[in-house]
């Protein structure tokens, strides 16, 4: 497998270095593109894909990054002659769940290997449908599949998201990427966050409302446990708690390895004046949730770790490391924005400087040790990619 990444302030360089591999007859398995904003226009997508067998494309806040730093478009370019691959867009329609089933099937035939589990599969779902998202690739593909994934971002949390795999830009919807690769992959799904010592169990959801937390009103719990340092029980009407809150998610421990848990966060967003709290991510009635807090240097600190998780996971050497895709939380990202540079040359040190693409989402999607593949925010995964012989 070879991997290049190229980015840059438009799609300029990623479409000129397309058209000289296509010079040399390499026309390129893949390539997937991340990009801030309102940078690209639809006959962008449109050229781009004429250069390349499968196009992901997803918007990501304020740009993305790669072992050169962040831009505002950075792409990723893959090269397996011995592998198979299949990328497919589609919007939700009424029925997400189903949608996804025919966007992974449809993938999977265009890599042409119908019938057979890809070794890794690649999302980018836009916000809201992400749990039924997971549930569409199981039905399709069965639990056991890696999902690497993020939800697509804007600039505002205001719906400028957008997917495409080089037809129509999809405002709610999802692009996916099947991999049957010819060389190992492995992944690391984690947090930047540590437990407090307090916890209860969800007494009353309403989807991603969290109502009740052990029978008390959710937002005075929270306060309580946060010492009053994000909202206070008594506060007055609707208040947006996203930024504040980046620094104390709700935290579900999901497993346990060799004594250690795993946890799996959900940003708290909204707080009402009746005391509910609107999260990006659903909690179930019965669930035990903790406390977790964080710091602005854990946060910096845990892309290259998590890189080197992933890179230990996969005992591979630093020479034999084609590239890597990462997704870091673009709530996490705003809260550090001063400190991108250190977070892709942690990164980049971890890979030892091997192309790697890293994108700002709104929810991200991973497998949990001993716990599947879940959904869950303010995380950061990983997965290399090694080059083979």
């Amino acid at each position: 497998m070879r991997i290049q990444t190229i980015s840059g302030q438009d799609w300029g360089p990623l479409k000129s270095l397309l058209d000289e591999m296509n010079g040399e007859t390499r026309l390129c398995d893949v390539v997937m593109v991340h990009h801030k904003e309102g940078v690209v226009s639809a006959s962008d997508i449109k050229s781009l894909s004429q250069s390349t067998r499968n196009l992901h494309v997803a918007t990501s806040c304020r740009g993305a990054m790669s072992n050169t730093g962040a831009s505002d478009v950075v792409g990723m370019v893959f090269s397996d002659p011995e592998g198979d691959y299949g990328s497919y867009a589609m919007p939700f329609g009424d029925n997400p769940r189903k949608a996804t089933f025919d966007t992974v099937t449809t993938a999977i035939e265009r890599a042409q290997r119908v019938g057979e589990a890809p070794d890794l599969i690649i999302l980018s779902a836009t916000p809201g449908a992400e749990e039924e998202v997971l549930m569409g690739i199981e039905d399709a593909v069965g639990p056991s599949v890696p999902v690497i994934g993020g939800s697509a971002a804007d600039e505002a949390v205001a719906g400028g998201w957008r997917v495409s795999d080089g037809g129509e830009a999809i405002d709610a919807g999802l692009v996916v990427t099947v991999m049957f690769s010819s060389t190992p992959v492995e992944i690391a799904y984690q947090n930047g966050y540590e437990p407090t010592q307090h916890s209860g169990i969800v007494t009353k959801t309403d989807g991603r409302c969290l109502i009740k937390i052990d029978g008390e009103p959710a937002a005075d719990v929270y306060a309580k446990w946060n010492g009053g340092e994000i909202i206070k029980p008594n506060d007055d009407g609707e208040k947006s708690i996203l930024s504040d809150a980046t620094m104390w998610p709700l935290g579900r421990q999901v497993s346990t390895v060799r004594g250690i848990p795993f946890y799996l966060l959900a940003h708290p967003s909204v707080v009402h004046e009746n005391g509910n709290i609107d999260l990006f991510a659903e909690l179930s009635e019965g669930e035990e949730i903790v406390q977790m807090t964080g710091t602005r240097d854990a946060l910096v600190e845990r892309g290259g770790r998590v890189a080197q998780m992933a890179k230990q996971n996969a005992a591979i050497q630093d020479e034999d490391i084609a590239g890597a895709f990462m997704i870091y939380c673009g709530g996490c990202m705003l809260s550090v924005a001063d400190r991108i540079d250190e977070i892709s040359g942690g990164v980049s040190d971890a890979l030892k400087n091997a192309p790697f693409l890293g994108a700002f989402t709104f929810g991200e999607q991973g497998p949990m040790r001993a716990g599947g593949n879940r959904h869950g925010n303010l995380m950061i995964s990983c997965v290399i990619f090694s080059k083979g012989d």
